[in-house]
């Protein structure tokens, strides 16, 4: 194991495979030890220094393509913990290792970085707990914030412990119980408004990953912060101007050692400020749906599992009709209607960005294309889209209707695996 200087690593970037042992929120762009520029060495890969204990840590080193024939380069902020992870890798198998302990030295200078283009939006345990505790945190330039633990038609899921402040907000309340789609803009003011919300609070929301509820039919799933995704867009479609996600919901702030409380919060009435819908542009319903399979520079993606894609599987107790939308690109949420580990980390992070970029380049899903995202009835979708809004997609948006929707009006529909 050898150590390498700036000067060297930035002549021969392009030569080396570089890990970023940081937290994922640093990677992403956050400055958490007074960085010059917050983000990463252009390229990097992510594997949080947490991660190294995992029982299957190396089983995500080979999911994230680093190969043993890879000339690898570690970083982070604590060299001693770089030479650890550097020390893991030679024992797994990995001959060529090397460690860079000077990334405040290549931050401060003019080398190339990357970061998440919206790293604001995406908040780590320990920013939510300054905030909470000063009222105050970096790249927060408000006055009034509202938390919400994201629920679905599951009170006692907030009432067993939730972040102390946070408010609780069922899921039924910004969509219908009947066609899953948002609800109407004055249904949407009443909410956001008995939650002390108006357009320009900022909001933070967050789940819990394995809610003890009799409507879960995946005991263990990620409904909770699956549904605050949920919110988080219907939110942003409605006009809240600054919508944040607690990245790893509320299991990110228990790893970081934070309490929880039973104490309910709740906030007064306010005006929401501005008409709603503010973002009609990010959401999709049928018609133009219908339109964008018709465009060869417009794609229908559809976040579901590869068992509902080509009809084996419906998905949902509620929805009969099985197969997939014609046209439609798969886009591979995961397992099934209640998981989204292909849009993840095992802590439950959203995935590196560069990954899910590249992954979606294959087949066809670029930043300049109109990419509407579509599951069964939102949820999934509206996921998938957070990741590429905070990608910096402006051209992201969400088919609201989903696979429900189009199977319940007569539509033309396929089971199978696709011809190539």
């Amino acid at each position: 194991m050898g150590e390498i200087i700036t000067e060297d690593l930035a002549e021969n970037l392009h030569d080396y495979k570089v890990i970023d042992i940081r937290p994922i929120d640093a990677y992403n762009g956050w400055k958490e030890r007074g960085e010059t520029r917050g983000g990463h060495i252009k390229g990097a890969k992510t594997l949080p220094y947490k991660w190294l204990h995992y029982i299957d840590w190396i089983e995500i080193v080979m999911n994230k393509g680093i190969m043993p024939e890879d000339h690898l380069v570690i970083y982070g902020y604590d060299p001693q913990k770089a030479e650890e992870v550097a020390r893991q890798f030679g024992k797994a198998g990995y001959p060529d290792v090397t460690v860079y302990n000077s990334f405040f030295e290549w931050a401060e200078k003019d080398l190339p970085m990357e970061h998440l283009a919206r790293y604001r939006q995406l908040v780590s345990a320990d920013w939510l707990d300054q905030l909470i505790t000063t009222n105050d945190a970096p790249e927060y330039d408000n006055n009034k914030f509202v938390l919400c633990h994201s629920h679905y038609r599951n009170p006692e899921d907030y009432e067993i412990g939730h972040i102390p402040g946070a408010i609780a907000i069922d899921t039924n309340s910004l969509e219908s119980e009947v066609t899953w789609n948002r609800r109407s803009p004055e249904e949407l003011k009443e909410t956001l408004e008995n939650a002390g919300i108006t357009h320009d609070t900022t909001v933070i929301l967050y789940g819990r990953f394995s809610a003890p509820s009799y409507d879960d039919p995946f005991p263990g799933s990620s409904a909770g912060h699956l549904g605050a995704m949920r919110c988080a867009f219907i939110m942003l479609y409605a006009g809240v101007k600054d919508v944040r996600i607690l990245n790893g919901g509320l299991q990110s702030w228990l790893d970081s050692g934070y309490d929880i409380t039973k104490e309910p919060a709740r906030n007064d009435r306010v005006s929401f400020g501005i008409e709603i819908p503010h973002k009609p542009e990010i959401m999709v319903d049928l018609e133009e749906a219908k339109e964008i399979l018709a465009s060869p520079d417009r794609n229908l993606v559809c976040i579901r599992s590869w068992w509902e894609y080509i009809g084996e599987v419906s998905g949902y107790h509620y929805i009969e009709a099985k197969g997939r939308i014609p046209g439609a690109v798969y886009g591979d949420c995961g397992t099934d209607a209640y998981h989204m580990e292909n849009y993840r980390n095992l802590d439950h992070t959203i995935r590196e960005a560069q990954e899910t970029a590249e992954i979606w380049e294959k087949i066809g899903i670029s930043p300049e294309k109109r990419n509407a995202f579509y599951c069964g009835t939102g949820w999934r979708g509206s996921e998938a889209f957070f990741n590429a809004w905070l990608m910096g997609w402006d051209k992201a948006a969400v088919y609201d209707g989903g696979w429900f929707e189009w199977s319940n009006n007569d539509l033309p529909f396929e089971t199978g695996v696709p011809e190539q």
